[in-house]
Parts: structure tokens; C-alpha cells; sequence
């Protein structure tokens, strides 16, 4: 037995928030950010809209695609950075808010690996035996932690949310094949949020020093992602005799363009295999890869029989991927 997606769904907030708005709020230029990004516009949540408003829509989706109604959920995991507080779990917070009065419910914390560390739960779940049903949630309100008069990151990110319902598959040449995660805490100063926490609380001299907000050091962040990115797909390949010929589709982490280019010239993958949405929706952290997985299973890019390797690179410094044949 081992676990496979029975369903996916998205949801991103209304408003559009294009590359000419942050003219206006920054120095910066539409030529500028698409050349260095590859993002032309990305979504930012309504006033009160938070993590756990993205992630329903999400879910509903996603439950609504693999048939399973709430009731039968055992548990949800939620991937964010972005939760809608210190405590209670977001996922707690979905659970009640979804009717999924079964269910089991916690927060992963990964960034933008964090789709990817919580399908791994879900499927070391579903193989246990212990549950039939897992509801896995990235979302993010990337815009809370942005700071919109920092150049170099007010443009990357997007609020946006991905969902997938895992459960139960006797099928051995379908499912979810591998997952393989990896961490690097000495690295975890290339993309932070200095403060809010218990090392540096809400204070007057927190917010004074903006720590509050994103901190990137984004030329070792780039040569970084491209290494663990290449050698996470590799890894995940390697197990199953599979080589980049044996790829239908790459979903790789939203990042960056230029990132993706260079993973893709490195392992000589056409970008024709690399599923792309980035330029409409920017870098959502967690989010980014069950958002594009989602585009790409409703556009019929991805169809049963489908192999898929996920991959992502993030905070932590973390990295991951995996492998599915759909």
C-alpha cells in the first residue's frame, strides 16, 4: 500500500498586485523585476482575509475533486509560515471551520518546502495504516511579512493557497513513489523573519528595526537553490532507475525564473517540462507548488499515468523533493 493524491485545489486572493503598482512604492521598474524575477504581477489578500480564509478555499476544492467530504477527512496538515497567529494551529482553525469534526489537525513550519515535508506526513500516515484520508493545506500570506519598501523582496512574493487530498492506493506503479527531505541550519540567516518570535518579541525597538519583515541575502540564496534544487531532483530519480527522459513534468517551487532556468539547463531539462505560473502569482512559499500542481491537473497537463517530480529549496535552509506517477 502506499499513498496517492486523490484530489487538488487552489484558491488566490482577488486583487492583482502588478509589477506597475510597485513602481509606485518602490524604485524599481517592470523591465527591472521581470528580467531579475520573471513575475509580472502577483496576488495580495484583502483587508481581514488571513491564511486560514486562502486555505479553506483551497480545501474545499481539493475535496470536492477527490470526492471525499469532510466528515471522512482524519487529518489535516497545514503548511505556513504565515499562520493566522502564534497558537492555535491554522489547521486547527480549518478543521472547525470545514466540519471536519474527525479530524486531527497541526501546523508544519518548512517554508517553502513546506508542501513537500507535509505530503511526506501524510504519506508515512496513509502507509501506517493509522489514516485513510489526509487533507494536506499550503498557504501563505507572504504580504504580512513583506516589506514593501525593501526593493529586493517587495517584489518576489504572493498570497495564494494549494491543496491535495491524500488517501489509499493498491495500484504499486502509482502514487506517491519517494519522498527525500533535507535541512541545513547553518544556512538559516540567507532567509528570515528576525522578529516576532521569542528570540526577538513585539517591542517598539522590533518594529523600529522592521524585523518583523523578510530578510534575504539573495545572491548566496540563488546559487544555493540551483545546487539543492538539481541534486533534490537527482535524488529523488535515482531510486527508481529513472532518468529526466522518464519526466513528464517538473513542479518545482515558484521562485525565481532565472533559478529555474539554471536547474533546468543543469539537469538538461526542456522548460516545455517545467510547470510554470510564477509570472502571475510570484514566489507563495509554501503554496507555490500544490497552486501550480493544481493549474496544471485542471488544464489536463497532468493526467493519470503522468510521472511528476516535485522540488523545492527554502528557509531553513531546507530542501525536498519527490516523485509521483498520477
Amino acid at each position: 500500500m502506499r499513498s496517492h493524491i486523490l484530489g487538488t485545489g487552489s484558491y488566490v486572493p482577488k486583487q492583482v498586485l502588478t509589477n506597475a503598482d510597485l513602481e509606485q512604492l518602490v524604485d524599481t521598474s517592470d523591465s527591472w523585476i521581470v528580467e531579475r524575477t520573471g513575475i509580472r504581477e502577483r496576488r495580495k489578500v484583502a483587508p481581514g482575509e488571513a491564511c486560514s480564509d486562502l486555505g479553506i478555499r483551497a480545501a474545499q476544492q481539493a475535496l470536492a475533486a477527490a470526492n471525499i467530504q469532510s466528515a471522512d477527512v482524519d487529518l489535516i496538515i497545514v503548511a505556513t509560515c504565515t499562520g493566522d497567529s502564534p497558537l492555535p494551529s491554522t489547521a486547527s482553525l480549518i478543521q472547525y471551520r470545514l466540519g471536519a469534526s474527525r479530524a486531527a489537525a497541526f501546523d508544519i513550519s518548512a517554508a517553502c518546502c513546506g508542501f513537500v515535508y507535509a505530503l511526506s506526513a501524510a504519506d508515512a500516515f496513509i502507509r501506517s495504516g493509522q489514516y485513510r484520508h489526509v487533507l494536506v493545506i499550503a498557504s501563505e500570506v507572504m504580504s504580512s511579512v513583506t516589506d514593501w519598501t525593501d526593493r529586493n523582496t517587495c517584489v518576489l512574493f504572493g498570497d495564494g493557497a494549494g491543496a491535495v487530498v491524500v488517501g489509499r492506493t493498491e495500484e504499486e506503479d502509482r502514487g506517491l513513489l519517494s519522498v527525500h527531505l533535507h535541512a541545513d541550519g547553518r544556512l538559516s540567516d540567507l532567509i528570515c523573519v528576525p522578529g516576532g518570535g521569542s528570540s526577538f518579541p513585539a517591542s517598539e525597538s522590533m518594529l523600529a528595526e522592521r524585523l518583523q519583515y523578510v530578510k534575504m541575502r539573495g545572491n548566496e540564496t540563488f546559487k544555493i537553490a540551483v545546487k539543492t534544487m538539481e541534486e533534490a531532483v537527482r535524488e529523488a530519480l535515482a531510486p527508481h532507475n529513472l532518468t529526466m527522459d522518464d519526466i513528464d513534468y517538473l513542479v518545482p517551487h515558484q521562485a525565481n525564473i532565472r533559478i529555474l532556468k539554471a536547474v533546468g539547463q543543469r539537469l538538461g531539462l526542456s522548460m516545455e517540462k517545467v510547470v510554470l505560473n510564477l509570472d502571475r502569482f510570484g514566489n507563495t512559499s509554501a503554496a507555490s507548488i500544490p497552486l501550480a500542481l493544481d493549474e496544471a491537473v485542471r488544464a489536463g497537463q497532468i493526467r493519470p499515468g503522468s510521472l511528476i517530480v516535485l522540488a523545492a529549496f527554502g528557509a531553513g535552509l531546507t530542501w525536498a523533493s519527490g516523485v509521483v506517477r498520477w
